[in-house]
């Protein structure tokens, strides 16, 4: 078996069981075709439903060589078709299935869940709202680990309480921003032997009140009655200076002193975490407090927040700079959602793949122009 041979069966086992939507046509194009060639044409650059079919067309003769292609390729109609009905719960479940097979057991990772707005995926005839979609990145392995979209009429949270059960997180340092600072969340992360890292904010009013005092009291004495630890790190380039400073105090004066923190499950540290940002002359100055399961080891726990802001830039702007994700159009049925779970894919492939040079936008370019690349794409990181 060929490499390519490998690599499209190993996508025939995990997304071959996917039931088909399209019930009332004949289908010529059997469904697993239809995702392989969707999958390896967005790798190499494709961006709309019209670019997979143009990629297909002009990679035809090379597809054959481990496809049935005795009907062609399908049209794009067919492609816009066939995933506006796909029922994105099937492939997302594929998904992680799949993702689990691709990396080895990532206890000790920061596993960062945030949400993303697919700014075009409104459909105003339609009364469809922009669609965003919670994922969840592992920052150092570089792969998304699951995603689930946000119901409509509704935020971040049921999303959240959904995708996480679903992720293999023991060992794991799952980050969050406030809207996640829920306690049946922190549970559901205990429950999974990994530990969080919460952010707090105003919808936990008492709390972050209760945090902020104590941290006042505290530095009043310069933190010498409380069991601390403190980290400091500073950044420069691109014309600023970035100090950032991380507090950290456990204890049971300092939980006791929290109102209802039995609440809480796991619960061992409070945070705090000043940024200062420098730009000329220019300095602003943000505090931010959390709670966290991990013991109090502020160098840790900085790095882990660090670490969650990594996903804005290894993430969320590849996808809107290497993909466009932002200029996406999928506006009927489930193709929005259902594009995004191919591009995540994508994603995870291009950032497995090492040997190419440049980023995500040059690799998508050289799986285009070299078909042996493309093999390694796909290969590479299946088993």
């Amino acid at each position: 078996m060929t490499e390519v041979e490998a690599a499209a069966a190993t996508i025939e086992a995990h997304f071959g069981h996917i039931e088909d939507p399209r019930v009332d046509y004949l289908i010529i194009h059997p469904l697993i075709n239809i995702m392989t060639i969707a999958l390896c044409a967005i790798i190499a650059g494709a961006d709309t439903w019209a670019d997979v079919a143009r990629f297909g067309q002009s990679k035809q003769s090379w597809l054959s060589g481990f496809l049935n292609l005795e009907n062609g390729i399908p049209s794009h109609d067919t492609f816009s078709t066939l995933f506006a009905r796909l029922e994105p719960e099937q492939l997302k479940s594929s998904f992680i299935s799949w993702v689990k097979t691709i990396h080895q057991r990532l206890s000790g990772e920061v596993v960062a869940v945030d949400g993303k707005k697919l700014r075009h995926s409104f459909d105003n005839a339609a009364e469809n709202p922009m669609i965003t979609m919670v994922g969840a990145w592992a920052t150092e392995a570089e792969l998304v680990l699951g995603q689930e979209k946000v119901a409509n009429g509704h935020n971040e949270i049921p999303a959240i309480k959904e995708l996480l059960p679903l992720l293999d997180m023991a060992g794991c340092i799952v980050t969050i921003d406030a809207i996640g600072c829920q306690q049946d969340i922190a549970a559901m992360i205990i429950d999974q032997d990994a530990d969080y890292l919460l952010a707090v904010k105003g919808n936990q009013e008492n709390l972050q009140d209760d945090i902020a005092l104590f941290f006042d009291l505290a530095a009043q004495n310069d933190f010498s009655r409380v069991n601390h630890t403190y980290a400091r790190t500073v950044n420069k380039g691109h014309g600023r200076v970035e100090v950032r400073q991380c507090w950290a105090i456990d204890g049971e004066d300092s939980l006791q002193f929290l109102r209802n923190h039995q609440v809480w499950s796991g619960l061992k540290t409070i945070v705090r975490i000043d940024s200062e940002r420098h730009i000329g002359n220019q300095v602003s100055v943000q505090t931010s407090y959390f709670i966290s399961s991990l013991p109090n080891d502020a160098k840790q726990i900085l790095a882990a927040k660090r670490a969650h802001w990594g996903i804005e830039n290894r993430l969320h702007w590849v996808l809107d700079i290497a993909f466009r994700e932002d200029d996406a159009r999928n506006r009927v049925g489930h193709g929005a959602e259902n594009m995004a779970t191919l591009r995540h894919m994508a994603v995870n492939l291009l950032k497995q793949e090492k040997t190419g040079k440049g980023g995500i936008k040059a690799k998508r370019l050289q799986a285009a122009w070299d078909d042996d690349y493309l093999v390694k794409v796909l290969s590479g990181s299946m088993r």
